[in-house]
Parts: structure tokens; sequence; C-alpha cells
């Protein structure tokens, strides 16, 4: 194998690493491989690390990040990204990644997920050296199961593990309230849990392929609806964002980690209680948590849900869903 050196250095590249939500998470059988088929609707927000990317001559993978909750060690999927990157590329460089941690650990938006797309985009402007689109996504499905959906951004349709990524219309911008109560949560676990209660409900692999089908249909009828008001008739001035709020809560999608993860750790269902009592339209875990959230009509009522929640000793900040073209337009602007 021919392995390249570039001597363009040193180089440092600064990518913004934007967090997701799911509206909605089916968890289905667990597959021959170990893992579970998902049907879920990622939405990136305004939310970002940041990541910044250093090469120079000479060979190693250095971690840097001040919050102590991340390793800085071959387990970060930075560092797991960079070598694959490496060895696509054929290039032998020096890589210094820093991390700076604005989104929480362990909390459901994908950070770990979304700083692994990140480190990849930064080394491929600082190597000059840019993968083929599939290269990229394999390279991001080997990383991590939501991990290809940062190759994306916007509104993404997750299938399989959730690796099987789709691009969907975008959705028009919500007003949304991220909750983290000081907590971690680990997916494992949650999935651990999830197959205890299915096991003990004696739930038979069709029955869970068809809580699947049902809730795929019932995405698709809300992302199909072409109804602009309560009365399905458009009238002028009725905002679109409002409707389709209106109408997810009618669809009843929901997430399943919920049913395992609000039982044991019962300040999350109060923080979705209070975001639903403060005028959210739609309040969902996200991911396993411990981040809950809420979609609110307007930025007035997002702004009051956050200051109570905050004042209540919850991290909680309101922020906007994040479109794909700012997606793209915004994570390589630093």
């Amino acid at each position: 194998m021919l392995i390249a050196e570039c001597y363009s250095f040193p180089m440092s590249i600064s990518v913004r690493s934007y967090a997701k939500i799911n509206i909605g998470l089916r968890i289905g059988p667990r597959r021959e491989d170990g893992f579970h088929e998902l049907y879920t609707l990622y939405q990136t927000l305004a939310l970002f690390d940041v990541i910044r990317v250093e090469t120079s001559r000479g060979l190693g993978i250095e971690i840097a990040c001040k919050d102590a909750r991340v390793p800085c060690d071959e387990t970060n999927t930075c560092y797991r990204m960079a070598e694959k990157v490496l060895r696509a590329s054929k290039i032998r460089s020096k890589v210094r990644i820093n991390i700076e941690k604005n989104l929480p650990v362990q909390g459901g938006l994908g950070a770990a997920s979304s700083n692994a797309v990140a480190t990849m985009l930064g080394m491929e402007r600082a190597l000059k050296k840019e993968l083929a689109p599939l290269d990229r996504l394999r390279l991001a499905s080997e990383v991590g199961s939501d991990v290809p959906l940062f190759l994306i951004g916007g509104t993404v349709l997750g299938l399989g593990r959730g690796e099987q990524v789709y691009p969907l219309e975008d959705l028009p911008n919500f007003h949304c309230v991220v909750a983290t109560p000081a907590l971690g949560i680990s997916t494992p676990a949650a999935f651990a849990e999830w197959d205890n209660t299915m096991a003990a409900s004696k739930l038979t692999p069709e029955q869970g392929s068809a809580r699947i089908d049902s809730f795929s249909h019932s995405l698709f009828e809300w992302l199909g609806s072409k109804s602009f008001s309560p009365t399905g008739v458009p009238r002028q001035g009725w905002d679109r964002a409002e409707a389709l709020l209106l109408g997810l809560v009618r669809t009843g999608m929901e997430n399943d980690f919920e049913s395992v993860v609000f039982p044991k750790y019962p300040a999350l269902r109060e923080v979705k209680r209070t975001l639903e009592k403060a005028g959210a339209k739609f309040a969902s875990l996200s991911g396993s948590g411990s981040t809950v959230y809420g979609l609110f009509a307007n930025r007035t009522s997002a702004g009051k849900a956050s200051k109570l929640l905050t004042s209540q000793g919850v991290r909680a900040c309101a922020t906007v869903t994040l479109q794909r073209a700012e997606y793209w337009k915004t994570a390589l602007s630093q």
C-alpha cells in the first residue's frame, strides 16, 4: 500500500459539531448481530461543539478536551475516526484534535457521533484529501450507529440500527427547548433494560416488526400531510410549523426508550411534564436520554420554558432546529 506524506503543514481547521434530536424512535426486534432494528426521524439543532483539527509532520493522534468526562484515548470517537481517515486517505500525519465541549455528555443529542464527523470533515480540509461519499458513509457507520446522519444534516430518516440514513424534505424551523438534567444514561444499558421488558411481556419478533410498521405509517402520514390548519383547510396567515406540530401530536409518535428510562429516572419524566405545562406542542426524550426536549410554536414561549427549567436547577436552553442548507453553510465557517 502506498502511503503519502503531505508537507504543507501545519494546518488547523475548526468545524462546528451540531446536535440532533429524535422525533419519535421505535425499537424493533434484536437482530442476529446483537443490534436492534430502529425507526426514527433525526433532526439537527443549532447547538454545537467546536472541533479543531491540526495536522503536522509526524505520526500519532492526540485528543484534548477540558471536560474530564470526555475520554482522550483511543476510545474517543474522534480518535477512532482520525485513525480511519488516515488509513483510507493513505496519508501519514500527526493529528491533534481539540474538543470544545458545549453539548452534554451522554445526553442523547449525538454529540460524540457529531464530533466524529466534524473530525472527518476537518481532516479532509487539513490534509487536502477529500474522501468519496460512499467511503465517508462506510467510515461513519463503522464508528457508530447514528454517526452517518451528520453527513446529511437537517431532517433525516434513520433505519437499520440507525446507520441507514435518508435525507427527507426539511421540516420548517421549530423553536426548541433542550433540557438535560445532571445525569448520564448509557445507551447499551437502556437497550438491555428494553430487552428485559420485552422478554417479560413475551413480545414475539413478528409483533416487534408490526410495531415498526405502525410507527412508519404514522411518521409518513404526518410528514405527508398537506394540512395547513387544524381543520385541514389552509387559511391566510396560518403557520405551517404550528400545523405540523399539531399533526405530530395527533400521530401519537413516541420514543420507546421513555418506557424504560423514565421509571428509572423519574426526574426526566418531570422535565417532560414541565415542558408540556409550559406550552410545548410536543415533548420527548431524545435518543436514550438524558436530554428531554420540547417543540414550541414561538420563540417567546420557548424562552419562558427554558428560564423556568433553569430556575428549577435543570440545565436548559432555547434553540431552533437546523435545516440542511444552513447546517452545511455554517459547519465549516469557523
